[in-house]
């Protein structure tokens, strides 16, 4: 049988949950780039960080922080280490008000793997937008698929052109819901 993967989203429709602010370095100051966690590359950092609440409420495991950086609990974060430890970069993170471990999960792999016939629907950015930088690349993807063939043995990743999604393979799925997991969603893709 194939192997299934999913776009693994932050389930922010928990009523009294936690909502994530922005990245910041262990002395407040914003990150210089805080897109950084959406290139797919390995990030250096001299320092840990820390992430503030914008809204109060029970800590879940798995929760995006601004810029959909994924934060995790190092119990999510082991169960990544464990099964794709080539595919992620764990990097501690300090939760504003909360004494539990998180850490920042970076997914250092960017596969082109968009099955452009089997998504419902692609608009790509056009001279007439005004950016000149994004012609061609996919200004918004709707009901995405991947060809899990491009894939290769990778387990957690982005998708070229699309960095927005965070895709995992079953066997991710599987284990995060087995250990109980809290804060996740998930969309086959």
């Amino acid at each position: 049988m194939a192997e299934r993967y999913f776009d693994l989203c932050d389930d922010i429709m928990i009523p009294g949950r936690w909502e994530l602010g922005e990245l910041l370095h262990a002395n407040g100051q914003e990150l210089e780039d805080p897109w950084v966690f959406r290139v797919s590359e390995p990030v250096q950092l001299r320092e840990r960080l820390r992430v503030s609440l914008v809204r109060k409420g029970f800590p879940v495991d798995f929760s995006h922080a601004a810029f959909s950086t994924p934060v995790v609990h190092v119990r999510a974060a082991e169960i990544f280490y464990r099964l794709a430890p080539d595919d992620i970069q764990l990097i501690p993170v300090d939760v504003d008000g909360h004494p539990d471990q998180y850490l920042v999960l970076n997914a250092i792999r960017l596969i082109k793997c968009i099955d452009e016939n089997a998504t419902e629907e692609l608009e790509r950015w056009t001279p007439e937008d005004g950016r000149p930088d994004k012609i061609g690349k996919y200004r918004a993807v709707y009901g995405m698929r991947i060809d899990p063939s491009k894939v290769g043995g990778a387990k957690v990743f982005r998708t070229w052109g699309w960095s927005v999604a965070l895709v995992v393979s079953g066997e991710i799925k599987d284990a995060l819901e087995a250990a109980g997991i809290t804060g996740l969603e998930f969309k086959e893709v």
